[in-house]
């Protein structure tokens, strides 16, 4: 009798180690690094790491945040992350370099960059900005704005009928303090500050890039060439795919909560729920409109990018049409 319990329960010892380890195989680490800060900008990632989509599809994921030190290309090019957040300009730069960077998933269909002016500027039109100063963010995110003054023939010297640009930090202080007629602000983040501030909608005159015809794809998916030649990888990220599609998709239905799950996840306790929950709603919108859905890269919103990359008149971004720059290979294998 004793013989046969002592069987039984070495028999279930080694049916539970068996069950543990078949379930901790079956979790694939996958890490993805964001383009900045723990805010709602990422919240579909958020989202699905905390309802488990991660977890349904067999992915162990770790989500790391980024910030004013941390370039997303750089880190995946040492090996800190199988996936980046990235906007288009700095990828397809970064590609031109060196680092084979591809896109194998666009989440925002629409660019949230914006020119923020004051009415009492004068400003109620675009070619009103000439013999104003202009605050633009650089490290990549003045590319939008260099193409649209080369687009409206506006010299960006300073030159009398041109505009002086502002070198702006990241923040709106600029339009407070006097600096600037017009800052570089982003629908789902800085606009709001503007408001916080004290300035009304009806004494601004907002630019919207996209409006303009100079938008650039902005937060994609990127991983590189040599993950792509990896079927395992492959295969990881369509399932990381899939899962953060299904979390944008809850976002856009449940703002509110979303905003309280990335404050959940934000460490340092520098954000707001107000501040989280509109940055979901304008968020949401930018993920609207693409005929095939979320994560979709459309190839024409690709190549009115590289357009506007290459249009600048004396120092282009990129200087050659990049070639095996995106993939639709992981959207089609997740079955979206």
């Amino acid at each position: 009798m004793k013989k046969s319990i002592r069987s039984l329960i070495a028999g279930c010892t080694l049916t539970c180690s068996a069950l543990a380890a078949s379930m901790s195989q079956a979790a694939d680490p996958l890490t993805l690094q964001l383009k900045w800060v723990t805010q709602a900008q990422f919240a579909g990632y958020y989202v699905a790491l905390e309802k488990g989509f991660y977890e349904d599809e067999d992915l162990d994921m770790t989500i790391k945040p980024g910030g004013p030190d941390i370039a997303p290309p750089q880190v995946i090019a040492g090996g800190g992350a199988d996936v980046i957040v990235e906007w288009m300009p700095a990828a397809l730069a970064s590609r031109e370099k060196g680092l084979p960077l591809v896109n194998i998933g666009q989440i925002f269909n629409k660019s949230g960059m914006m020119l923020t002016c004051l009415k009492s500027s004068g400003i109620e039109k675009p070619m009103d900005v000439k013999d104003k100063t202009l605050g633009v963010w650089f490290f990549g995110n003045e590319y939008p704005f260099l193409a649209w003054m080369s687009k409206m023939a506006i010299a960006t010297d300073g030159s009398e009928g041109g505009v002086t640009v502002l070198k702006q930090g990241f923040n709106v202080d600029p339009i407070f303090q006097g600096q600037a007629d017009c800052v570089s602000t982003m629908v789902y983040n800085e606009y709001g500050q503007v408001l916080d501030g004290g300035l009304m909608p009806s004494e601004l005159t907002v630019f919207s890039y996209q409006e303009q015809g100079v938008a650039m794809l902005e937060d994609g998916l990127y991983t590189t060439e040599d993950k792509l030649k990896d079927s395992a990888m492959v295969d990881k990220l369509a399932r990381f795919l899939k899962a953060s599609v299904k979390g944008w998709e809850w976002v856009a239905n449940n703002p509110e909560e979303a905003a309280e799950i990335v404050l959940e996840y934000d460490d340092t306790g520098a954000q707001t729920l107000e501040h989280q929950v509109r940055m979901a709603k304008a968020v949401a919108k930018l993920i609207e409109g693409n005929s095939k859905g979320v994560g979709y890269l459309d190839p024409a919103a690709y190549d009115r990018t590289v357009e506007v990359l290459m249009s600048g008149d004396s120092s282009p971004v990129i200087t050659t049409k990049p070639s095996g720059a995106w993939t639709h290979d992981i959207y089609e294998k997740s079955g979206l």
